[in-house]
């Protein structure tokens, strides 16, 4: 099993945030993303709307977009995107 931790610091001035597992792991993927940003179908997680209301509890801001899709299934998805400028200070991923 995969862990992973990240320490970030909110810019310009704020204050630096560990966050560990899952969490870290969709802030990554929120921060690789950029303004394009992250929906469950490109980057597939198991509960990015508790990973975001995590975020957003230590401070980070994260727009949620709201899109429709066709298909099958209509209906509609979030997307969301990391609005908070953040600086990686450290990150690690043990792949075992």
């Amino acid at each position: 099993m995969s862990k992973i931790f990240i320490t970030i610091r909110l810019l310009p001035d704020g204050a630096s945030h560990t966050l560990f597992g899952r969490v870290a792991w969709a802030l990554e993927q929120l921060i690789d993303a950029g303004s394009v940003g992250c929906t469950p179908v490109t980057h597939p997680g198991p509960r990015w709307s508790s990973y975001v209301h995590l975020l957003r509890i230590r401070g980070l801001e994260v727009d949620t977009l709201r899109e429709s899709h066709g298909g099958q299934f209509p209906g509609t998805h979030a997307r969301y995107v990391l609005c908070s400028p953040v600086e990686v200070l450290q990150s690690w991923r043990d792949r075992r």
